[in-house]
This record gives structure tokens, sequence and C-alpha cells, in this order.
């Protein structure tokens, strides 16, 4: 028994060095000292869950996350913002992308056309398709629900702390609630579904 487990013990030591060496070989290996993920920040002056209504922009709430992703190295967008990257023709090109941080059934029922997803908690299932559109984009903006949730924000340091530089990337605080309150495009199903829907 015991040369059994020793040459287990044996080929599981030399799959580990492998494994290493390959890492450090490869342009696009990961660093071993990176936190790929960061503990959330606490939330200040987040808006009040069921509160029914979205922090105005020029207010002391949008003002404070503002500052606050600012401190984090990262930008902040309006609604404003979010529509001309939208409606600007370097979006069709891929130089500006959207990206959802939301989870897959509400990216499924609405999302802002053409936006991928890139769920925080659940990095594994998009990251790979994700990050390397994020390394040609020149502006890239990341929202979830809005109002109080800060998974954007979370995603956006995720892509920070991968390599993506933190002057691409914006974070779009009203998020799909205030995308959708106006009448802009969304679109249910996959990214490049077709299946959009435009309000009145």
């Amino acid at each position: 028994m015991k040369p059994v487990l020793l040459e287990g013990l044996l080929v599981a030591i030399l799959g580990i060095l492998l494994a290493l060496a390959a890492n450090a070989l490869s342009p696009q290996g990961l660093s071993l000292q990176r936190n790929y993920f960061p503990a959330p920040a606490a939330a200040t002056n987040a808006v009040t869950p069921g509160a029914g209504s979205l922090p105005l922009a020029g207010t002391s709430t949008t003002n404070s996350v503002r500052d606050r992703l600012l401190a984090k190295g990262l930008l902040f967008a309006t609604a404003a913002d979010a529509k001309a990257a939208f409606d600007d023709p370097a979006y069709q090109q891929g130089l500006i992308i959207f990206i959802d941080a939301r989870a897959d059934e509400p990216y499924a029922t609405a999302h802002i056309p053409g936006a991928w997803q890139l769920n925080y908690y659940h990095p594994e299932k998009h990251l790979a398709g994700v990050l390397p559109a994020c390394m040609s984009a020149q502006k890239i903006i990341i929202y979830c629900t809005g109002g109080d949730c800060e998974d954007s924000e979370f995603t956006a340091l995720l892509l920070k702390n991968g390599g993506v530089p933190a002057e691409r990337l914006f974070v779009f605080g009203g998020g799909v609630t205030e995308w959708a309150a106006q009448p802009w495009p969304l679109e249910s199903g996959g990214r490049n579904s077709g299946l959009i829907k435009s309000r009145p």
C-alpha cells in the first residue's frame, strides 16, 4: 500500500510543479499574490431599500457615491453619460462596452442591448469572454440594478484588480432601473439576442 501512496504523492507534487511553471511562463498567468476577490467595502450613504426612487444627479448621495468610487480609482457615470456612450459610434465598434453585473435571471429579463454579463459572485462563468473585450475597449460602463446595489462597484474592482486600466472603468450608479425609466431600449435573453423592447 505504501508504494501506491508514495507514487500518488509524487504524481501530485510533479503536477503542482508543472502547473506553477506553466503559470510563471505564460504571459496571461495568474499572479499568486493578487487578491482577485477583494472584500466589498462597507456601504456609505446607500439608498434605503424600498425607498422607490433613485438619487438624482447632483444630490449629496450621488456625490458621496462618486467620491467613494473615485477613492477606489473608479469613475462615476450618470444616466446621460451612459446614454451618450450607447449612442456613440464607438459602441458599435466595441470600443465602448457595457457590463451588466447582475445574476442570470435579471440579466435575461432585461439588460442594456449588447451588454456583457459578469456577475461578481460567479466571475468564472463569464470572465474569460469579458476580459478580452475589456482590454480592447476604451471605455467600460458597468451597472447593476442601481440604487443601493453595489455589485457594479465590486465588479469594477474585480476588473481593475484583474489588470483593466482604472481610467477606462465607469460605474453607472442608476443602473438598469434608471435606464428602464427612460424611453431607451432594453434587450431580453442573451447578449445580442435581437429581442429588443422599446418604450414609447
